[in-house]
């Protein structure tokens, strides 16, 4: 038995099996990616969709994301490769294609005929793997390319400083400021996400965006929070920076296991939009 420290759950994990988020296990007494390159999407996508507002806007980039999440948000839009019993199969070696960081490099090196960029990490959570995520961007840098993380920012401090010399942006997905909402609902800390936005943004440029869940974080209260706090980020050497990073706010459709409400009215995404706008320069709505 070893014990992970990707983030704050520390899973305890035997010989042989996996943690929480289900890619990583325990092999000869230490912890392992074990889905090290094995990926289920690969898509050239518009920068605008992971979405980043404000970094090399109009470009594309080459998406890559493999199985498994540490969090379990019950209205997941990727449920089939993040923690559902699809997921979970993906595990045991179904439905994923191996592929090197040399291999996934060369495919972005190709791809800059039309228009690439670079490779974003997204669609499961790529924290979970990060040392796949590690080796393939010290490469995208090394053909001098671009690497975009995509992630929930649930993960130690130690796992982004291995990761912050080879990401040029990040989105990440703060999804609201009750500490309640994130342990009971997500399964997650609210804290170490936000703790992991506040070292990013001092080396990278980091945009968030928040999903606006009718009845769990739509108050106009906790839109005054979530854009204050934000707006109070500094940069390492003690300079706010805050206003300036964009916010992305989308509107909620019933998916997954929380099918028990309607979407988001867009009137209400607009109106929260407006509020954070009190505190941030850059605020963005999406999914309307």
């Amino acid at each position: 038995m070893a014990v992970c420290n990707v983030c704050f759950r520390h899973c305890h994990i035997e010989e042989g099996d996996l943690g929480f988020c289900g890619a990583r296990t325990c092999r000869d007494g230490e912890i392992v990616c074990a889905n090290y390159g094995r990926l289920t999407a690969l898509a050239l996508d518009p920068i605008e969709k992971k979405p980043l507002a404000r970094f090399c806007p109009g470009s594309m980039i080459l998406s890559v994301g493999s199985y498994g999440c540490n969090l379990r948000c019950p209205f997941c839009q990727n449920s089939d490769i993040s923690w559902s019993d699809t997921a979970f199969s993906m595990a045991k070696g179904t439905g994923v294609h191996t592929m090197s960081p040399e291999e996934l490099a060369a495919i972005a090196d190709s791809c800059r005929k039309d228009g690439n960029i670079g490779v974003a990490f997204t669609y499961n959570e790529p924290l979970i793997g990060w040392e796949y995520v590690r080796d393939t961007a010290k490469l995208v840098h090394g053909i001098g390319m671009k690497n975009v993380l995509v992630t929930n920012g649930t993960a130690e401090l130690a796992v982004l400083e291995e990761l912050l010399p080879y990401i040029d942006a990040m989105n990440v997905d703060f999804k609201g400021f009750g500490e309640e909402y994130y342990r009971r609902t997500l399964g997650g800390s609210r804290q170490q996400v936000m703790d992991f936005i506040e070292r990013a943004a001092r080396d990278c440029h980091v945009e968030i965006t928040t999903l606006i869940v009718p009845g769990e974080n739509d108050s106009e209260e906790e839109m005054h929070e979530i854009s204050g706090w934000i707006a109070q980020i500094k940069d390492g050497g003690g300079s706010v920076i805050g206003r300036e990073i964009p916010l992305h706010i989308s509107r909620f459709f019933p998916r997954f296991h929380m099918t028990d409400r309607a979407a988001t009215d867009v009137r209400w995404v607009y109106h929260l939009a407006d509020i954070a706008r009190g505190n941030l320069t850059h605020v963005l709505t999406g999914n309307c």
